[in-house]
């Protein structure tokens, strides 16, 4: 029987241009960002939970008129709480 032949693959051969590791020159972040940061975070928190509990009718005794004005915006509370919380959470992610 006769003998089949053998191929030769080529080897994957990666680029060595690629791998070599690039330095990045960034120091921590400023103290000004963090603060941004979580004070962003806290705000979004304080909102909703004033919303909750003062701009709201409810059984504690608060019949919205304290706060008239975010009693008006109704359910847009959530969007603007939630929104200053997630800012605040994707700033951590460039947060060194």
């Amino acid at each position: 029987m006769p003998k089949s032949k053998v191929r030769k693959k080529t080897d994957y051969t990666i680029n060595p241009a690629s791998r070599t590791p690039v330095k990045v020159k960034t120091g921590p972040s400023s103290t000004i960002y963090v603060a941004i940061m979580l004070g962003l975070m806290i705000l979004g928190l304080a909102w909703l939970i004033v919303f909750y509990l003062v701009a709201t009718p409810s059984a504690l005794g608060a019949d919205g008129k304290a706060l008239h004005w975010m009693n008006q915006l109704g359910p847009w509370n959530f969007l603007i709480g939630f929104s200053l919380m997630v800012a605040g959470l994707l700033m951590t992610m460039r947060w060194r």
